[in-house]
């Protein structure tokens, strides 16, 4: 006897009285739509070891053809925070992507390590191939800006999980140096000079607070930036994260002298600079040799964030550390600003006092 079928809901497609996965909110064309958007862009990011096309079950990278004999391979992966909730109220896509290639790669880097290839994930609740493929473009910028190939990612269409509009980024970089290359080395001592390279604005850590001081002015995305000529509000937070992958890697390679570098991410200058130290130094720093852009001055005024709070959660306008020998200071700091580097002479490093234990020293007053 044949089974009878009964239409319940308008969810059931009358063509067929049978759920699809579009019915369910997956639009299965819509994301072979955004893979067709992002082809040349991910094209654009190839170089040796890498000439692959996406589409595959895994992205392949030749260590060979990249020209390691010995390598040791360092990988790295995080995300982009809740900057990306300016970028979605915002509306503007095509910047996030670099600070996600951004925050892998300067990890990468500085271990001594020359970024292979980066992978994404985007998570969305509805996906737009357009949005799509505008934070693509943004992660296949990064990645020629390190000069690392984008060799595959996910897309992930998830309603309920995500509302519509909402979406998530991640991603996950390989590098590699040869076996004897890595930072930091081991001579690091008393004496040695600390450099620090200029960030671009707030990168991408410290946006729950940047968020919250936003919202305690008044001010709109689109409303012009207090701090920032001719930009929205918006545009001007949406700044991407400075990579200094070539910058850094010229020096390594054309001086030898480098011998510690610490990315300054979330935890700022008492959380990052003591990853690369010995426990018997410390970092001192001359709060008052660091040029403060505007954005953090506006950030703590309007936020009455106290100096301690913002060097804790924000770069305050020095985003690497440099550690060098005193006598290879000047050689690297010159190397670096041919590479288009802001470079300030930010201290030294000194014996770390066994009573209170502090890895960072700070001497002078930040500019706020």
């Amino acid at each position: 006897m044949p089974e009878s079928k009964t239409p319940s809901t308008s969810a059931i497609d009358p063509k067929n009285n049978g759920l699809t996965y579009a019915d369910a909110g997956v639009d299965i064309d819509a994301g072979n739509s955004m893979v067709d958007k992002i082809k040349p862009l991910v094209r654009s990011t190839r170089r040796p070891g890498a000439d692959g096309e996406i589409g595959g079950f895994g992205g392949l990278f030749d260590l060979k053809a990249a020209g390691f004999k010995d390598p040791v391979l360092v990988a790295a992966n995080d995300g982009v925070g809740t900057k990306l909730k300016i970028a979605i109220d915002a509306d503007r896509h095509d910047t996030v992507g670099i600070d996600l290639v951004a925050m892998c790669v300067n990890d990468l880097v500085v271990q001594g390590a020359e970024p292979l290839f980066f992978l994404d994930y985007f998570a969305t609740g509805k996906l737009n191939p357009e949005q799509g493929a505008a934070i693509v473009k943004g992660i296949a910028e990064g990645c020629l800006q390190s000069g690392c190939a984008l060799i595959g990612g996910e897309t992930a269409e998830m309603p309920g999980m995500y509302r519509d509009g909402d979406y998530d980024l991640a991603g996950f970089a390989v590098g590699a140096a040869e076996r004897g290359q890595l930072l930091p080395a081991g001579d690091l001592e008393t004496g040695d000079v600390i450099l620090g390279l200029g960030s671009s604005g707030v990168h991408s850590n410290g946006f729950s607070l940047v968020r919250r001081i936003v919202e305690l002015s008044g001010l709109g995305w689109q409303d012009a930036a207090p701090f920032a000529a001719d930009q929205s509000l918006g545009e001007a937070l949406l700044t991407p994260t400075r990579i200094y992958v070539k910058s850094l890697l010229s020096a390594i390679r054309s001086t030898g002298a480098i011998k510690a570098l610490a990315h300054i991410t979330g935890g700022g200058f008492p959380d990052n600079i003591p990853r690369v130290l010995p426990e018997t130094l410390a970092a001192e720093i001359n709060l008052s040799a660091i040029p403060v852009p505007a954005v953090f001055s506006w950030l703590a005024k309007t936020g009455g964030v106290e100096p301690h709070e913002m060097l804790r959660t924000f770069n305050c306008g020095i985003g690497m550390i440099v550690v060098v020998a005193a006598d290879k200071a000047e050689t690297v700091a010159q190397a670096l600003k041919a590479e288009g580097e802001t470079v300030v002479t930010l201290g030294r490093m000194i014996a770390r006092d066994a009573n209170n234990n502090q890895g960072v020293v700070y001497q002078g007053t930040l500019s706020l």
